[in-house]
């Protein structure tokens, strides 16, 4: 077992629970921009193996995320929406203005590095800014982190069915039995919000909510494994140790996120 593994798992949750607990809106948006931008880089640092990304666009899609704060609740999805087609636009124009040095293919692989990593992580902070967030967005944590710690544990102790080529290390029992780890977790957590927080979340509809979410989570877990593999590279970068960069962290919980949101409009 790496050790480095643990120590920085060790170090980095104190400093996730300081922010999501404490931070208010400004300051949870403006930590999420900042983790969006260290996740772009890694992710432009690697798919620049294979093209050419604009960045710039991608680098300034980034800090929108610290801007979310200031634009009225009523206004929030229009904008959200919109900015799908204004990235678009702004990347065709980059062709255009460029005489196609840059390329069909260069913006392709930029405008899928912001909806992959920009506009996931957004999804956090909308979760974070519902009402009782500070309490919700553990749930999505637990299922992402909890499915891959209670799957490395089972995959090592009882993994023997390969899952995918695209992940060899991962077995059919780890995921699973990540899957059993993450639901139980968040029932033991759903048990502390509803006796000491006053909350009267049903346990049925979170265990529906743990499945979907850590097998989404996993399905991210492997499309950040299939980027990887295609461009070559065992890692994103070596930002935390054992764990390799800020993307291969935050992998499942930034492709779980979107449905989290979904799912916790209707608790």
């Amino acid at each position: 077992m790496d050790i480095r593994r643990i120590t920085s798992s060790l170090l980095g949750f104190p400093l996730v629970l300081l922010i999501l607990l404490i931070g208010n809106k400004v300051v949870v948006d403006v930590a999420l921009s900042i983790i969006a931008l260290l996740a772009m880089t890694e992710y432009f640092d690697a798919i620049s193996k294979v093209s050419k990304p604009v960045k710039w666009v991608g680098y300034f899609s980034c800090f929108s995320i610290a801007l979310i704060h200031l634009v009225p609740i009523d206004y929030l999805n229009m904008v959200v929406t919109l900015g799908v087609p204004t990235i678009l636009i702004i990347l065709f124009a980059q062709v255009i203005a460029t005489d196609m040095k840059t390329t069909f293919k260069d913006i392709a692989y930029t405008f899928i590095g912001i909806f992959y990593v920009v506009f996931f992580i957004m999804f956090i902070a909308f979760i974070d800014g519902m009402p009782n967030g500070k309490i919700l967005i553990w749930y999505a944590i637990f299922s992402a982190w909890g499915t891959d710690i209670f799957a490395f544990f089972t995959g090592i102790l009882i993994g023997k069915h390969k899952f995918s080529k695209v992940s060899p290390k991962k077995s059919i029992e780890g995921c699973i039995g990540g899957t059993i780890g993450a639901v139980l977790l968040m029932l033991i957590y759903t048990y502390v919000a509803n006796t000491y927080w006053g909350m009267s979340y049903s346990y049925l509809f979170i265990t529906g909510i743990g499945i979907i979410l850590s097998l989404v989570g996993q399905i991210g877990d492997f499309a950040a494994s299939s980027i990887k593999r295609y461009v070559d590279i065992k890692d994103f970068s070596n930002l935390i140790p054992g764990h390799g960069g800020i993307l291969d962290r935050i992998d499942s919980l930034i492709f779980l996120a979107p449905f989290a949101y979904a799912l916790f409009t209707l608790l």
